[in-house]
C-alpha cells in the first residue's frame, strides 16, 4: 500500500467511452491502496459499465445524474468537491474535454468539476483522428493552462479499427500518475542516483558469487524520488523488479560494472543512494568452461573489488551521499564506523538476519545515523513508506 493515497478522498469521473471498463480495475487499484473512491458517470458511461460493479468496489452509491436523490443529491456533489484530495477522469471523451474547457456545466460530472479545487487528473481516450483534431488538442491546452494534469494516451489499436493515439492508459499508469500528483515536489529538478539489487561474480559461465538482495528497497527509493519531482537515474542489478516509471535504468551485473556506471553519471547528480548490496569479493579466475565436479575439494581464490562507496565519498564534494550498511551484529558500532570511514552524510543501518531480515521482504526495519552523531530508530514499515521516509530526511538535511 502506499501511504500517499492511504483514507485520501479520491473522486472518480467516467464519462462514455469504450474504455469505461477499465475503469473497473482502476477503482479496485485505488480501493487497494486504502483510498476512499467516490463515483461519478456520466448517462453514456452507464452503457458501457453498470453502476452497481462500481457501487460494489466501492462500497458506496455511484452517482449518475444531476437531480439524483438522497446522498447524491445535487448540493452533495459541492460537499464532494470541498473533500476531494484529487480527482481522475478516466476515460475522459471529446464531448466530457470539451465541456470541461469551455466551463459547460449540464450534468452532475461537469457540474461537480467546475467547483472542485484539488488536483484533477484528465485521461483522455477517443479515435484516433477525433484526439488529434484541432479542437480537441485545443481544449487540452486550455484544461493545462488551467491547472490540470493531462496523462497523455496511450498508442495502439483502438475499438473502431484505427491504429494510433487514443488508447486510455492501463490503470496502473494511472494510479502512478495520480500518485506523483498527490506527492511533494520536494526534489523538483534534483538529480538523483539509487543503486539498488545484487551483484554477480561469475566463477564459470553457469556459477556466480552473489547475495539475497531483492533490490525492492533501492527500486523503492527510485520510484519515490520521481514521485516527488526527482530525475532520477537507478543502476541495478540483476532483479526480477518492475523498471520505475519514468526513471534511466541502467542494468549490470559485476560490481565492476557498476563502479563503471556509478562513476560515468556521478558528476551530475545531487544526492546519491547506495542501496545495492554490492560484492566485496570476486573470484581471481573466472573459467571459461563449467567447472566439473570431479575433486572432493576446490580452492577458490578471491580478490578485493573497489570500494565503490568509498571511493565516492572522497571525491562526493557538497552532493549528499547515503549508504546502508547490512549487519549481523553491533549494528551502532559498524554503522557509525562505514559512515566515518566512508565520508557519508548519511547511513541506513538494519539487521539482516533472523526473522526480520530485509533481503526478499516487503518491509524494513532500519536506524539512521548522520554526520552530526544524531541517530534515528525507526519502526517496521513497508518498503515503500520507509523509501518515503528517506527522502523525508535527505531532504531536511541537504536544504540545511
Amino acid at each position: 500500500m502506499t501511504e500517499m493515497l492511504e483514507k485520501k478522498n479520491i473522486i472518480m469521473g467516467i464519462s462514455g467511452g469504450i474504455a469505461a471498463y477499465k475503469s473497473v480495475e482502476l477503482l479496485r487499484l485505488l480501493t487497494k491502496q486504502g483510498a476512499d473512491v467516490r463515483v461519478l458517470m456520466t448517462r453514456n458511461a452507464c452503457r458501457f459499465v453498470g453502476p452497481l460493479t462500481l457501487e460494489a468496489l466501492s462500497g458506496k452509491v455511484v452517482c449518475t445524474h444531476l437531480f439524483q436523490e438522497g446522498e447524491n443529491a445535487s448540493i452533495g456533489h459541492i460537499e464532494w468537491a470541498k473533500d476531494a484530495d484529487a480527482v481522475i477522469i478516466a476515460p475522459a471523451t471529446a464531448n466530457i474535454i470539451g465541456k470541461m474547457a469551455g466551463g459547460i456545466a449540464d450534468d452532475a460530472l461537469t457540474t461537480f468539476v467546475l467547483a472542485v479545487t484539488a488536483p484533477i487528473l484528465i485521461c483522455p481516450s477517443m479515435n484516433t483522428d477525433m484526439y488529434q483534431s484541432p479542437v480537441v488538442q485545443r481544449n487540452l491546452s486550455l484544461l493545462e493552462k488551467d491547472g490540470h494534469i493531462i496523462l497523455r494516451p496511450d498508442s495502439g489499436e483502438l475499438a473502431c479499427g484505427v491504429t494510433g493515439p487514443g488508447r486510455l492508459p492501463d490503470p496502473e499508469q494511472i494510479l502512478e500518475r495520480l500518485i506523483k500528483a498527490m506527492c511533494p515536489q520536494d526534489l523538483s529538478g534534483k538529480r538523483v542516483m539509487v543503486t539498488a539489487g545484487p551483484t554477480q561474480e561469475p566463477i564459470d559461465p553457469v556459477r556466480f558469487l552473489s547475495n539475497p538482495s531483492s533490490g525492492k528497497m533501492g527500486y523503492a527509493i527510485a520510484r519515490a524520488a520521481q514521485r516527488r519531482g526527482a530525475l532520477v537515474t537507478l543502476i541495478s542489478g540483476l532483479t526480477s523488479l518492475q523498471d520505475p516509471s519514468d526513471v534511466k535504468v541502467i542494468r549490470i551485473q559485476t560490481a565492476a560494472q557498476m563502479a563503471s556506471a556509478v562513476f560515468e553519471h556521478f558528476e551530475e547528480m545531487d544526492i546519491i543512494v547506495k542501496s545495492a548490496a554490492v560484492s566485496d569479493y570476486r573470484p581471481e579466475e573466472r573459467a571459461g568452461e563449467k567447472i566439473k565436479k570431479d575433486k572432493n575439494e576446490m580452492m577458490l581464490n578471491l580478490v578485493r573489488n573497489q570500494d565503490i562507496l568509498a571511493e565516492i565519498g572522497q571525491r562526493k564534494g557538497d552532493r549528499f551521499l547515503v549508504g546502508f550498511a547490512a549487519e549481523t551484529e553491533a549494528l551502532d558500532q559498524n554503522a557509525t564506523k562505514k559512515l566515518r570511514k566512508k565520508n557519508l552524510d548519511m547511513i541506513v543501518g538494519n539487521i539482516v538476519k533472523g526473522e526480520d531480515s530485509a533481503f526478499g521482504s516487503d518491509t524494513n526495519k532500519v536506524s539512521l545515523y548522520y554526520r552530526d552523531g544524531n541517530q534515528e530508530a525507526l519502526p517496521m514499515m513497508d518498503k515503500e513508506g520507509l523509501a518515503n521516509r528517506l527522502l523525508d530526511r535527505i531532504v531536511e538535511r541537504s536544504n540545511k
